[in-house]
């Protein structure tokens, strides 16, 4: 792929040993940003295929995750590790955040930003989602595992969310739509798309800017 107009600026943080955040800063001035997990692996991606759309200008921020699964579980779900998630969530919402809003002059309301993840990134978006919806105004989760379920009691408010998910891969996409179905009794305001394609197919990245098309406009 060509290379981004944008520019991609990582700083390291002293969490966990040191963990970095990488951030796509647009060529012309943010309209919306949305937070990334496991932004190492993501985030260039993320940031050629939203140009390559013409979408409205968003900054992303990608926090990096672990390369080991059961240790980025324990991170991205609070079911299976408390402790683990509240640490990593503090970092991911106040630390990542309050520094891009110090570097970049970037702090916009909730409903101009955003909580992405992928897979066990887009449990950890939802999580994160549900936990603050005053932060995050809109969740697009893409293939979410299943640990975190739709909660008995809804938050106030509810976060606008956009699902998707695979057609050949019947654990993911029954996830997302268990999740579509309980927003959608709860009257939330909820997008769910079926892709042809399997876990960690191109229709990831390839959702990214009609999420934020549907999110923000264009």
């Amino acid at each position: 792929m060509s290379p981004t107009a944008g520019q991609f600026a990582t700083e390291t943080f002293n969490y966990d040993g040191g963990r970095q955040v990488t951030v796509y800063v647009p060529p012309t001035p943010s309209e919306s940003i949305v937070f990334a997990g496991d932004g190492g692996w993501h985030i260039s991606r993320l940031g050629k295929v939203l140009e390559a759309a013409n979408a409205r200008s968003t900054m992303i921020v990608g926090v990096h995750g672990l390369g080991d699964d059961a240790a980025r579980l324990k991170e991205y779900s609070p079911v299976f590790d408390a402790e683990r998630f509240a640490a990593h969530e503090k970092f991911f919402v106040e630390v990542a955040r309050q520094w891009v809003q110090s570097r970049f002059g970037v702090a916009l309301p909730a409903e101009r930003t955003a909580v992405w993840g992928a897979s066990l990134g887009g449990e950890l978006a939802l999580a994160l989602g549900f936990r603050h919806p005053k932060i995050y105004g809109v969740v697009f989760s893409a293939s979410p595992g299943g640990g975190y379920r739709p909660p008995a009691v809804m938050p106030s408010p509810l976060p606008r969310v956009y699902l998707v998910a695979g057609t050949r891969e019947p654990f993911f996409l029954e996830n997302a739509t268990r999740w579509a179905v309980a927003l959608r009794e709860a009257g939330a305001d909820v997008a769910m798309t079926e892709r042809v394609g399997s876990h960690g197919d191109a229709f990831w990245r390839e959702e990214f800017p009609l999420m934020v098309a549907w999110a923000f406009g264009r």
